[in-house]
């Protein structure tokens, strides 16, 4: 079993198990909210859009999600090659569920960060 499979012992079959080990990831639904911005983005377009993901990180999260049908990737034929990734519908519907979720993220992050520096004993 790979690091992306997750099995319940009791129901191994279990939908939101395994969607959630593919996009629950530190970068996965960063980079899909980033490309909702935009018809396509290339590699170094994303990169500057997320600032703190290594090149390598951002090569295996672009492979992961082309991989589960989250965005595709297209290269052209030319000299140096040009790759650009979009979302496929699969992702867009997705979006639906995610963009509630970036609404309360923007909504609660200030108490969220000052309950962070209360507990910590900071002011």
């Amino acid at each position: 079993m790979d690091r992306t499979t997750v099995q319940d012992a009791l129901n191994p079959d279990c939908p939101i198990r395994n969607v959630l080990a593919r996009i629950g990831d530190k970068w996965s639904l960063l980079v899909i909210v980033t490309l909702s911005g935009a018809r396509t983005m290339r590699f170094g377009a994303l990169q500057r859009a997320i600032p703190d993901i290594s090149q390598k990180m951002l090569s295996v999260t672009l492979r992961t999600l082309e991989e589960d049908g989250y965005l595709t990737r297209q290269v052209y034929p030319e000299v140096p090659p040009r790759v650009e990734y979009s979302l496929t519908s699969r992702a867009q519907s997705l979006l639906a569920c995610i963009d509630p979720l970036v609404a309360w993220a923007n909504a609660n992050m200030a108490d969220i960060l000052n309950d962070r520096r209360t507990a910590r004993g900071e002011r």
